[in-house]
């Protein structure tokens, strides 16, 4: 019998997301269970945001969560290597084996022409995608666009009629008309391939048996079933898992959210705790059990447990599986020791000294001070967030344009924090001290006044001060997504002011 191998493959774009290892957990317990093998695959094809600083994030996240794989970049294996970007020629390989096959096409369609189509669906109503206007030029035309040195991407070519039909271990037999499906892009003008393309070759070349991902993907399945077929490759076991849905039943989003797996970590949660939590939301154990090792899901592991729907990320059941881990795993003689390891480390401290030095009168000010730097709710209140009788729309607008301002520059730090908060007054058209600087310190400390704001944000961290704006924004009522299209469309351009203020 043929060893089960199963991959988790993340992108390093960005903050490690929670749905990271909820994904890498089930390939885990399933190659486990079947004593077969977990791959770590980095996909890092996206050249304009993926950086080495994520994928050291995307594996510090996994290990502090004691995920072990078999075989990945930094442990090396037999399929290596294990990075996209170091894997190029073997897409190309294969890209063009389907073009010389006329299983796919040179495209040489402009980003003008690209924005054309999608004009003409919005005002046809028709679905938008590319209307496939390259995918039957003569070997002429091609060879000598070529020779012009006309850019051009590799599309598939995928039926025009009839359906493709697989099977999905969690959720059944699944039907797709192919008239849905686009051509995708599966090489793109600069030489790498898409998401599409790559997976599917490396799934093969790397042997493995089982696909195990979020439902999102299940619109890109019939794509990767129709490359199999096309290389007349045995295809993999496929298996959706149901996605993590926030409060708002709706798909878990960094917009809302705290999705960060740091956030977590820098707010006090057991990592034990935390992996007992996100195995809970896809799969139920016997008896309804909440409380269980990693082993132990391992070693009763059953696909027909696993969840259909969408699971609600709840982080009260967080809290009440973490308390129970803090009650039975942590002795009361080291618990001061894990709180002070936790939030008191020395390097941590000493920055923050000299900031509250000059500003307490006794230690019992201290924590008066500086409790929002160590706690994670804030209390706030529309007095506080609303300083100069700003409106609650205008202030959660410029609680939004403040993430965007630093994730736009990828810097969350105090430089960040403070180019952003001055671009927001001057968008805004409101004074930054009076109005911005009080809006900011009610919602990062729940006061107007404390240790210096800017200092104090490389102490708090990214993912902590994220999540304070996403509360503040959430308190204030929030952004409808039509006012938040707009906002966005306006912020992006320079010459718009954002808000006027009524006198």
């Amino acid at each position: 019998m043929k060893q089960v191998r199963t991959r988790i493959a993340p992108s390093p774009t960005g903050e490690p997301h929670v749905g990271t290892p909820y994904m890498a957990l089930f390939n885990l317990i399933f190659a486990k269970h079947s004593g077969g093998k977990l791959i770590l695959r980095i996909e890092d094809t996206d050249k304009s945001r993926s950086k080495v600083e994520y994928e050291k994030s995307v594996i510090d996240a996994l290990r502090w969560l004691g995920i072990q794989w078999d075989e990945g970049p930094d442990v090396g294996g037999p399929s290596a290597p294990y990075r996209q970007s170091e894997r190029t020629p073997l897409y190309q390989r294969y890209a063009q084996e389907l073009v010389d096959a006329n299983k796919a096409y040179k495209c040489f369609a402009t980003p003008k022409e690209l924005k054309e189509m999608r004009e003409v669906a919005s005002k046809t109503g028709k679905r938008a995608g590319y209307d496939r206007r390259h995918r039957n030029l003569s070997s002429e035309e091609i060879e000598n666009r070529t020779r012009q040195g006309l850019p051009y991407t590799i599309r598939l070519k995928v039926p025009l009629t009839g359906t493709c039909e697989y099977r999905d271990q969690i959720k059944g037999r699944i039907t797709c008309p192919w008239a849905d499906i686009d051509d995708q892009i599966l090489l793109k003008s600069d030489g790498f391939p898409t998401y599409h393309l790559a997976n599917v070759v490396d799934d093969h070349l790397m042997g493995i048996t089982h696909v195990i991902r979020g439902e999102e993907w299940m619109s890109s399945t019939p794509k990767h079933v129709l490359l199999y077929d096309m290389f007349h490759w045995p295809k993999p076991t496929f298996m959706h898992m149901p996605l993590l849905m926030g409060a708002d039943g709706k798909k878990l989003s960094k917009r809302k959210n705290p999705t960060s797996v740091f956030y977590y970590r820098e707010s006090g949660y057991l990592p034990e705790a935390f992996v007992n939590f996100l195995t809970l939301m896809g799969y139920s154990m016997p008896q309804d059990q909440e409380i269980y090792t990693l082993d132990a899901i391992i070693k009763d592991f059953a696909v027909e447990r696993i969840g259909v729907s969408g699971a609600f990320f709840d982080v009260k059941k967080l809290d009440w599986i973490n308390q129970h881990y803090l009650i039975h795993s942590i002795p009361e003689h080291q618990l001061w020791n894990k709180i002070s390891e936790w939030g008191f480390p020395k390097e941590k401290m000493a920055k923050l000294m000299p900031l509250v030095h000059t500003r307490i009168k006794t230690f019992g000010e201290f924590i008066e001070l500086c409790d929002f730097l160590f706690i994670n709710h804030i209390h706030l209140s529309q007095a506080l967030l609303c300083p100069q009788n700003i409106p609650p729309t205008a202030a959660a607008m410029m609680l939004q344009c403040m993430i965007w301002s630093m994730d736009s520059g990828e810097n969350w730090g105090r430089a960040g924090f403070e180019a952003a908060s001055r671009k927001v007054a001057e968008r805004f058209g409101v004074h930054h001290k009076k109005c911005v600087m009080r809006l900011l310190f009610a919602v990062i400390t729940g006061r107007h006044q404390g240790p210096p704001l800017f200092d104090s944000i490389p102490l708090l961290g990214r993912d902590k001060t994220r999540a304070r704006l996403l509360s503040g924004i959430a308190f204030l009522g929030g952004i409808s997504g039509k006012k938040m299209e707009q906002l966005a469309q306006d912020w992006q351009d320079k010459n718009c002011q954002l808000w006027v203020q009524k006198t």
